[in-house]
């Protein structure tokens, strides 16, 4: 017996690559809708070997749905995951709207999977902003080894992440920079993305840093431990799907960097590809379509005393978005719902 899954936002690009997870991990289930706006509605998405017709998410009863995975933004989802809860069908949000609700646990299954159980609180359960999710995976392990006293993190995130027009708007930059005539002015970013780097990733705020910034330092003291002091830096880059993070992480007692390549070659979700020649790493390039988080580049820091360097890429609307979802919906089934 299978559990009756409703995917909401199922036309974007979170909402399509959660119905290619649910599919590539042959989630058990019974029954599945496609939920869109009305402006949307009809339109065919691929479910594995399947095609779904999207159905209105305003008309849409939830009562008797077991699991829901949001993709609509905070606005929508403020509407719609009430409605949802009420109606006993678990919501698992990908929103920011929850997150820092301290009755929604804020999952990442390979850090917290037992924080799943508090869903009850409100029949919902948040999953993090895509920058925390993989840097999480890579500090949990470390931390339950040696404590973590302070993170260093500057992020490299692909245009994805700001949704379908930004894509279009760096590739349509991209063909514009050879065609005289043809250029495109920025719309989605404050500044040409296209050869370029941009250090602005959301709203600013009064102390100077970004929500970005922000959401990173709240999620991992949320997820993790919330003894840990975290500085981030957040950039897009002219990439299309993927992450990166340089992070530099203090720790309480000296980690030697053979024993902390160990660690994490045994954690779950990572995968560790550190050779120290040219190309003995992992780019975004590489990690688009994988589950895994990859760690290259680990390093004694010398300029301080428990001091380590890593590098991580994960595809960000996987591990940064659907995929984890889908892991934690699958958490829920296996330590709570248990109806497979």
């Amino acid at each position: 017996m299978g559990y009756k899954v409703v995917v909401c936002g199922a036309t974007g690009n979170v909402g399509r690559e959660m119905l290619n997870i649910l599919a590539e991990r042959q989630f058990p289930v019974d029954e599945i809708a496609a939920l869109a706006s009305r402006r949307s509605l009809g339109t065919e998405v691929s479910y594995g070997d399947k095609t779904l017709k999207t159905q209105d998410l305003e008309q849409f009863d939830f009562t008797g749905w077991d699991i829901a995975l949001f993709a609509i933004g905070s606005d929508a989802t403020k509407v719609y995951a009430p409605k949802a809860a009420a109606a006993g069908c678990v919501v698992i949000d990908n929103s920011s709207l929850y997150r820092y609700d301290p009755l929604v646990p804020l999952v990442v299954p390979e850090v917290n999977p037992e924080a799943v159980h508090d869903y009850k609180n409100k029949n919902i359960i948040a999953n993090p902003n895509c920058s925390t999710a993989q840097m999480v995976v890579a500090l949990k392990p470390l931390h339950d080894r040696a404590k973590i006293k302070r993170v260093v993190v500057s992020t490299y995130q692909s245009v994805s992440g700001s949704g379908k027009e930004a894509i279009d708007e760096l590739w349509n930059q991209t063909k514009g920079m050879y065609v005289p005539g043809q250029e495109v002015e920025p719309s989605v970013y404050p500044k040409q993305i296209a050869f370029n780097v941009i250090p602005h990733i959301d709203v600013f705020l009064e102390d100077g840093t970004t929500k970005e910034e922000w959401k990173m330092i709240a999620e991992t003291k949320k997820i993790v431990d919330p003894s840990i002091k975290v500085t981030a830096t957040c950039v897009r880059v002219p990439v299309f799907v993927g992450h990166s993070e340089s992070i530099n992480i203090e720790f309480e007692e000296f980690l030697d960097e053979d024993e902390a390549r160990e660690i994490l070659r045994e954690a779950p979700g990572i995968m560790v590809v550190d050779k120290r020649e040219a190309g003995g790493y992992v780019t975004p390039v590489e990690c688009v379509g994988d589950y895994a988080t990859f760690i290259s580049r680990i390093r004694q820091d010398s300029t301080i005393e428990n001091g380590l360097n890593i590098w991580c890429v994960s595809d960000n609307l996987r591990k940064g978005a659907a995929l984890n979802a889908v892991q934690i919906a699958e958490t829920l089934g296996n330590r709570v719902l248990k109806k497979a």
